[in-house]
């Protein structure tokens, strides 16, 4: 029976996402919501998400400390992510300050950015929570390469390394992949590594930060790889 996962990566404009069946390269799409894409993810045995699954009430979480740990010069691809409560807030000044509360510690810009998104796939998650699972592509690609990527994501080397190291895990880009060519090249990279540890989760491969993963509530919260 064929294997087929899903990796996902959020962008400017939406979302792209990399099909893997056997973990080989399937096809790419670009959707305006994570919603468009699980809702055409039929037959898909879990689907990688590049956005932080899971929050927890009073403290930091234990997988992004850990994540960044391993990521050596690659480290600020990783974000803290703050308490549930920090995300309910209307504006980015009130989340600073209860983030600042509770933690001890300010909320950066970028993270805030990333709301609108971080709360449509948590929305998901916790609907589907056997199909969603977060992973981060530069766990993903440190995990290929055996040591952290030298060069950022952005740069001709490091998205040349990058490609090199799916190819050599059986994922080969094609040139050209439809409308999802579209997308930012690093994004598109970005998706097809999160494919790479959702075969690994669909095979019983994937290994997580924490280990095992934190519990609140039920939920079990790790990044993937």
């Amino acid at each position: 029976m064929s294997i087929h996962v899903i990796g996902v990566d959020a962008y400017a404009l939406g979302w792209v996402g990399v099909e893997l069946r056997d973990g080989a390269f399937g096809r790419a799409v670009l959707a305006a919501s994570l919603y468009e894409i699980v809702a055409n993810s039929s037959g898909a045995a879990v689907i990688g998400v590049d956005i932080p699954l899971g929050m927890l009430p009073d403290k930091w979480r234990a997988a992004d400390t850990l994540a960044a740990d391993q990521l050596g010069p690659r480290r600020g691809s990783i974000f803290r992510v703050p308490p549930r409560q920090v995300w309910m807030e209307a504006d980015f000044a009130a989340a600073n300050r209860l983030c600042r509360d509770l933690t001890g510690a300010g909320l950066s810009r970028q993270s805030w950015a990333l709301r609108p998104k971080l709360l449509e796939a948590n929305a998901i998650w916790e609907r589907h929570p056997g199909l969603l699972f977060e992973a981060h592509p530069e766990v993903s690609f440190r995990t290929m390469a055996g040591e952290p990527l030298a060069y950022a994501k952005k740069t001709w080397a490091g998205q040349a390394r990058r490609r090199e190291l799916l190819a050599r895990n059986g994922i080969v880009l094609p040139d050209q992949i439809g409308p999802a060519g579209q997308a930012p090249p690093d994004d598109i990279l970005d998706a097809a590594a999160v494919a790479w540890s959702a075969h690994r989760m669909a095979t019983g491969t994937a290994l997580s930060h924490p280990s095992p993963p934190e519990e609140n509530n039920g939920s079990k919260i790790a990044i993937w790889y």
